[in-house]
């Protein structure tokens, strides 16, 4: 066998098996919403997804946005915490990402306490947002007669940390009381072409503590699940697929060029060492 028929069966052997251990990444995993319970139709027109929302209870750190005003003006520059308008207000969240809130609204601290103006400390600790709007009415009613007042508690935004494979990692706010899943990605500039999408990782914090939950954005049945509604202080977690730990490409042109750039080195090794 001479040696340009040994070249041919090496460089042969050296893209086969560069072949089998790269890989492009292909659409079905990085397609969102996939119907994968067996049905034929990839997309469904008829099927309807029940929302499994649960209210969000409060919890220490929070930080709530609580405006009281009565129909005693007096009253009402005792009752406010800033001068700001609420247009300004507006514009300043929207710009820094919700900070706003930050210096206006309300903290809870380590004990689910905020202390408001005229009322004092108050503990929301465990309360919706609903519940804890009754709380504050009811200790204003005792300043205040009813029906002369008016009460709105909101969060301040919906903060949650996005790390790993997202095209703008980092600390997020979304200006909302509720948020799915899919507009805190869309916030986090949405996950690169190489982050696993079926097993996104979830730190949610509960009362007794923070839990781990592994969710798989592939499948529309995460519509109907607890976890399509963010809450505040999630952290979303993307991690790589394998064809980032290969180092090979993650589409075709890639992976070609990649293949390309081996065999060209490798024969080059040959050749200097034949030489």
């Amino acid at each position: 066998m001479n040696f340009s028929s040994r070249c041919s069966k090496l460089f042969g052997g050296i893209f086969i098996s560069i072949l089998l251990l790269s890989s492009c990444v292909s659409n079905k995993k990085v397609i969102y919403l996939q119907d994968l319970g067996g049905s034929d139709a990839l997309v469904s027109t008829t099927e309807n997804f029940v929302y499994n929302a649960v209210e969000y209870k409060l919890q220490p750190n929070d930080i709530v946005d609580i405006q009281m005003t009565t129909t005693d003006e007096n009253l009402n520059r005792l009752l406010q915490i800033s001068g700001s308008d609420n247009v300004n207000a507006g514009m300043m969240g929207g710009q820094n990402g919700g900070d706003i809130f930050f210096i206006n609204g309300y903290s809870l601290d380590e004990y689910g306490v905020v202390e408001l103006p005229l009322i004092g400390e108050i503990n929301l600790l465990g309360k919706d947002l609903k519940e804890a709007k009754i709380q504050i009415e009811e200790k204003l009613s005792k300043f205040v007669t009813a029906g002369n007042f008016f009460v709105r508690v909101r969060l301040g935004g919906i903060r949650f940390s996005a790390l790993g494979e997202f095209n703008n990692p980092g600390k997020q706010a979304i200006l909302q009381n509720r948020a799915t899943i899919f507009e805190a990605i869309a916030t986090a500039g949405d996950l690169n072409i190489l982050a696993k999408r079926d097993e996104i990782v979830l730190i949610r914090q509960y009362p007794e503590g923070s839990k781990v939950h592994r969710l798989n954005l592939n499948d529309r049945n995460i519509l109907n699940s607890e976890f399509y509604f963010i809450k505040p202080n999630d952290v979303l977690y993307a991690e790589p697929l394998k064809v980032r730990e290969i180092g090979t490409g993650s589409n075709v042109l890639q992976t070609l060029t990649f293949l390309t750039t081996a065999i060209s080195t490798i024969a080059l090794i040959i050749t200097l060492t034949r030489n």
